[in-house]
């Protein structure tokens, strides 16, 4: 394995694919390095002067706030933020777009049809709280429901998940904070991978039920109950009452089996997490090549967390499928600097310290690596937070960047599995849709082989091309969409990972 790596012949840095010992020269040029320097960090390819773009990618990812010699280490002490590129919409972009997108031979998956025709992933019961006040009653209903062994008579019947979070009331009755919060809700409820689900209240909170069925024009066909502890008499016999309409819904939960499904059928949402200096080299690449290849099978690719995409905005840009869709991204990024500003932030306020210490220096080198995920193919939509797309292919949904907030909406968006790039390490997990970990490095896989569901560091370590880590990985989105355990399911996490974006004052 080469020492280090030139990603762009324009770069100004080379990236280290193994530590270098304090008195190196890794390049091979300027003076020896004054202390050890960690893999995934970036050293100067010739002198920089103070003031002078620094790029990566062929981008540029900060600027010199000092002068940095040949062979130095370039990091936050001498990289800072600072302007960028905000794209166009000249065609060029869009023309190369559409030719990225493959025309694989067709291919199907084993899923759960519905009648309304979705297609799950997963055949779960969900139990969605309304307001954190019947938070304890579903995990409890869930807890016992699970631990009985009752579902060991219903095999195609994947599980119980409680959906609680802290919210629901002492919030406004209306504007972005309470349209969130209906739409996730409401995505849960009605997800592909819920056979059924039931609401369950206080009765007197903000989120009512009835107001969530008119907004969303319910038919009262959907597949969800409803219930409050007001009604119900209390803690106790409301946990009681959730078990018997569990016991209720389970044979025909259960009904459903397994069945051939195309793969435009498919929606997965991408993430990235715990990032490092080969996340944007190695696994966020490669899940772009499985991006493309499901969006040339018909499917759909949701991009979000808006702040890490930040800097590199004109790389979807340059692709969006008409002005309507780069306007409405426009917006939505003068909207997060306008909010971060309004509460004292920084749209660099990221990397984090992990982030950092991985070898990420500031937001617009980690959302050049970030934005890899979403693959080469046009972006044909920009939603809202947990809103239903309605185009296939590649589509953004306006999300903070942490990760559960993220993934929440994704889901509530209708993902049927999240495909999760980590360099640092991530215990991440999502129901009712699964979460595949991607490593981006061969150390963190060795150390969390139990978590990870596939190693990405081969690609620089044993030279695996893009193209046949992509596929691998396409391979495995197939064979979970089809049933294949995942190890964050397998670990039993996911139950802690959804959470709602709150927005506005808690009146």
């Amino acid at each position: 394995m080469r020492s280090a790596i030139l990603l762009h012949a324009s770069d100004d840095v080379s990236i280290l694919t193994a530590r270098a010992a304090a008195g190196s020269t890794p390049l091979d040029v300027g003076l020896p390095l004054e202390s050890s320097v960690p893999a995934g960090h970036k050293i100067a390819r010739h002198d920089i002067k103070t003031g002078a773009p620094i790029r990566k990618y062929g981008q540029i990812i900060g600027y010199a706030n000092a002068a940095i010699p040949a062979g130095a280490h370039v990091h936050t002490h001498n990289c800072a933020f600072g302007d960028h590129p905000k794209g166009d919409t000249s065609g060029e972009g869009l023309a190369a777009a559409r030719a990225a997108i493959p025309t694989p031979a067709p291919r199907q998956f084993n899923g759960y049809a519905r009648a309304n025709g979705q297609v799950g992933t997963r055949n779960m019961i969900a139990l969605i709280a309304t307001v954190n006040c019947s938070a304890t009653v579903i995990r409890q209903a869930a807890e016992q429901v699970t631990r009985s062994g009752l579902l060991d008579a219903y095999p195609n019947v994947d599980g119980v998940a409680a959906f609680a979070h802290g919210t629901g009331c002492g919030m406004a009755a209306g504007g972005p904070g309470w349209d969130n919060l209906q739409r996730v809700l409401w995505g849960h409820a009605t997800h592909p991978n819920v056979g059924a689900a039931l609401f369950v209240g206080l009765g007197c909170e903000v989120m009512q039920i009835a107001r969530m069925k008119q907004m969303f024009g319910a038919s009262g066909e959907e597949r969800f109950h409803g219930l409050t502890i007001q009604d119900s008499g209390g803690t106790r016999a409301t946990i009681a009452q959730i078990v018997q309409r569990i016991e209720a819904l389970l044979p025909e939960v259960n009904a459903v089996s397994r069945t051939p499904q195309p793969l435009s059928a498919l929606t997965v949402g991408l993430q990235c997490g715990g990032s490092d200096g080969a996340s944007g080299i190695t696994a966020n690449p490669a899940l772009g090549v499985a991006s493309d290849l499901l969006v040339g099978h018909g499917g759909r690719v949701i991009l979000s967390e808006t702040p890490e995409i930040y800097g590199a905005e004109q790389l979807l840009l340059d692709r969006a499928a008409d002005p309507g869709v780069a306007t409405a991204l426009r917006e939505r990024l003068e909207w997060w600097e306008s909010y971060t500003a309004i509460h004292g932030g920084s749209m660099d306020n990221n990397p984090s310290p992990g982030n950092k210490a991985g070898g990420l220096t500031t937001i617009l080198e980690k959302s050049l690596g970030a934005v890899a995920k979403a693959g080469a193919t046009p972006l044909n939509e920009v939603v809202s937070y947990g809103a239903a797309p309605t185009a296939s292919g590649l589509v953004f949904m306006d999300t903070p960047g942490y990760d559960p907030v993220s993934a929440t909406g994704q889901i509530a968006g209708g993902a049927q599995i999240i495909v999760f790039t980590t360099g640092r390490g991530s215990a991440f997990g999502s129901k009712p849709a699964p979460t595949l970990k991607l490593a981006t490095n061969d150390a963190l896989y060795a150390a969390m082989t139990e978590d990870m569901d596939l190693n990405c560091g081969d690609i620089l370590s044993a030279g695996v091309p893009l193209a046949d880590k992509g596929a691998e990985i396409f391979d495995l989105i197939v064979a979970t969409a089809s049933g294949h355990t995942t190890k964050s399911e397998a670990l039993g996490l996911g139950d802690n990972e959804f959470i709602p974006w709150q927005i506005g004052a808690v009146m």
